[in-house]
């Protein structure tokens, strides 16, 4: 089943619920991204589009590219750039990030942006329907494959930001240090005060020294349990 739903300041999407939806993690990672007013970017694993559209939205003078493995997904993605007008700003390329210089040529973006597959094939985990298991499963493609491919894909002093499980942080920044691109902020997200982290973000850049910055957690509700004021901005709350 499709059907559209708003954002803010006049963009949309459309969703199906056969594919993996804009989430949690999706909206709090474009809120922490920091590209350049002007950068051109890559959202790897871009499924409908989602990320980029918040990042354009966000960020009027970005120019995106996204790019998703699974063709009716992508296609999906399509929907969402001409649905919002974003035709010269944004652009969807089908193709496995895994073939990464098949792709686009090195360090032709200055921004990265992924949010990958938070679980491993033996994890257990197995969500409803094969393009939803592959949004989130490590079946055709794994966090290390994205970070190999972020590191190729991104300018010497360019940025990757990803999102990702924080049992799992240690893997991400392993992976992430390996392929030259050095942590420099990092955020915990938690449902309040008193919960274990349930995403972490982080912003690595290539080619830096080393030295990470621990951002204030991000929480989403207050001692009160209503959301808190930033999670709101995040959101646009007050445009609804």
């Amino acid at each position: 089943m499709r059907h559209t739903d708003k954002l803010w300041g006049g963009f949309s999407l459309i969703q199906d619920d056969r594919f993996f939806k804009l989430g949690q993690d999706s909206m709090l990672l474009s809120a922490f991204a920091s590209p350049s007013p002007r950068a051109k970017v890559l959202d790897l694993g871009c499924g409908n589009g989602a990320l980029g559209v918040l990042l354009c939205a966000r960020h009027p003078g970005l120019d995106v590219t996204g790019l998703e493995i699974q063709p009716e997904v992508a296609e999906l993605a399509r929907e969402n750039v001409a649905l919002n007008r974003l035709d010269a700003r944004m652009r969807i390329v089908c193709g496995d990030l895994k073939q990464y210089k098949q792709l686009f040529p090195t360090g032709a973006f200055e921004y990265i942006i992924c949010n990958p597959p938070y679980f491993s094939q033996d994890s257990g985990y197995a969500a409803k329907g094969k393009n939803r298991h592959t949004a989130r499963q490590e079946t055709e493609c794994s966090a290390a494959d994205a970070v190999r491919a972020a590191a190729y894909f991104v300018k010497y002093g360019g940025r990757a930001a990803f999102v990702y499980r924080p049992e799992r942080i240690c893997e991400l920044v392993f992976d992430m240090k390996q392929c030259g691109l050095e942590p420099k902020r990092l955020r915990f997200v938690h449902q309040h005060a008193k919960a274990v982290p349930s995403a972490v973000l982080v912003e690595a850049r290539r080619g830096s020294a080393p030295g990470v910055q621990v951002l204030p957690p991000l929480l989403v509700c207050g001692e009160d349990g209503a959301q808190t004021e930033e999670y709101r901005m995040i959101y646009h709350r007050e445009e609804f």
